[in-house]
């Protein structure tokens, strides 16, 4: 039987190769720019996916968001099942049956309950059609390349890795996926939101002129941290805290920000070329994160954009978005202005064709559900990969003073994840990053 190690060293030398990231990897770079292009055409955004044939559905990371993901799915459509539940903790999966039967009137059996971390695995193999993977983000890239290489639609959280390799194996995942005509939508919300797709639209037909910078800000209070427990092991503890450990969160620039860092990089077209960023640890309880960053990226046509993210409590708080353009500005979200800051247009969310029907979390899965049933596929796992890349970008760049390069990034073997899966003491590095050193 093949032991957990040697699918670990498997799993390493397929993300880590540069050489099969370029025989797969460069043409999706090439790819991507043309699903870029400025007249990209978006599908009509339905209110419920068209029936069809029962999708069964395995959820991977049973958590409060895989749950959300769970329920998002059995609204998108008729004939949609949750059949198999898998977490590395029971309380998790019994918690997440447990809402589904109040809030869904489903149950899922025991016998298609799973346990630890080979859960992912006997998900995939329970006679499941499509799954939804919610693991905190370090275990999606390899939980991804085991759904691709069964031939499974995915859903998939943002971010999708938290360090370069998880990065390169999820571009790979997505090529191979592609070739497949899998469907892989992920979990950027604001792609499948009517009055952000408008807007985007918009700019395209060139409303506030040619792009000349950016800023965005995710400035928030703190999230939560889970102290640890006599009775739990390090890996328990850490992974029961995964928000506020890098290993497993990739920092909340890559965490959080990446919602923001996506817009801007899908407005823009493309992702930034370098980054110059700062950050500090003022509050945070736990964890070897930092509170808060301050990112200087650049694209390659010298346009600059400041992305500011901060996790403390009783500060100023701020989630938005600014693109400047020769002509004029947008917040993204519903309004174009003028450059004396008049308006320009704006959604009209009282137009039938424009209302906000649904949830963007429901979105999300009508239009997956979509693409399996109507066989259009989709696959949205380059530019999510793109976006993740950024924030791992402007992150090392904080933790190290240095700037950081797109290619530097690109060729990395930074890998964040122990050696070796267990509950016991765990192998990666604790320390708080210390700039300069």
């Amino acid at each position: 039987m093949e032991t957990k190690k040697n699918k670990r060293r498997e799993f390493l030398k397929n993300a880590g190769s540069i050489g099969l990231f370029c025989a797969l990897g460069t043409a999706g770079l090439l790819q991507c720019e043309n699903r870029k292009e400025r007249d990209y055409n978006y599908p009509p955004l339905l209110k419920k996916a068209p029936d069809g044939s029962l999708l069964k559905a395995g959820l991977i990371g049973c958590g409060y968001r895989g749950t959300g993901a769970a329920l998002n799915f059995l609204n998108a459509g008729s004939n949609l099942q949750i059949t198999a539940l898998g977490d590395v903790f029971k309380d998790r999966v019994e918690m997440c049956n447990s809402q589904l039967k109040e809030r869904k009137d489903i149950e899922v059996p025991e016998e298609k309950c799973f346990v630890g971390f080979d859960a992912f695995e006997k998900v995939i193999d329970s006679g499941v059609d499509v799954v939804i993977l919610a693991t905190p983000p370090n275990f999606r890239p390899e939980h991804l390349a085991a759904c691709v290489k069964a031939g499974k639609h995915v859903f998939i959280e943002k971010p999708i890795a938290v360090d370069p390799v998880g990065v390169r194996s999820v571009m790979i995942s997505g090529e191979r996926a592609e070739a497949m005509g899998l469907s892989i939508v992920t979990g950027t919300i604001k792609r499948h939101q009517k009055d952000y797709i408008e807007t985007f639209r918009q700019v395209v037909k060139g409303e506030i002129g040619d792009i000349v910078s950016a800023n965005s800000y995710y400035n928030v209070g703190k999230l939560w941290h889970k102290n640890p427990r006599a009775e739990w092991s390090e890996m328990e503890a850490m992974i029961r805290d995964w928000v506020n450990w890098c290993w497993l969160s990739g920092d909340h620039i890559v965490e959080q920000n990446v919602h923001n860092l996506d817009t801007v990089n899908w407005f823009v077209g493309k992702h930034p070329v370098k980054a110059v960023g700062f950050g500090s640890r003022q509050r945070r309880l736990t964890g070897n994160q930092y509170d808060m960053f301050g990112v200087d990226f650049l694209y390659d046509n010298d346009v600059h954009y400041h992305s500011m993210c901060r996790q403390i409590n009783g500060c100023q708080n701020n989630v938005s978005d600014l693109i400047r353009g020769s002509e004029g500005y947008t917040n993204c979200q519903n309004t174009i202005y003028r450059n004396d800051s008049s308006v320009k247009w704006i959604f009209d969310y009282g137009n039938e064709d424009q209302e906000l029907d649904i949830s963007p979390f429901d979105q999300e899965h009508v239009d997956w559900v979509t693409a399996i049933r109507t066989g259009k596929p989709v696959n949205e796992t380059q530019a999510i990969a793109e976006s993740t890349m950024t924030g791992i970008m402007g992150r090392v760049s904080a933790y190290t003073g240095k700037e950081v390069t797109w290619e530097e990034m690109m060729n990395s073997d930074l890998y964040l994840s122990p050696k070796h899966y267990h509950f016991g003491q765990v192998d990666v590095d604790k320390a708080v990053p210390i700039p300069g050193l």
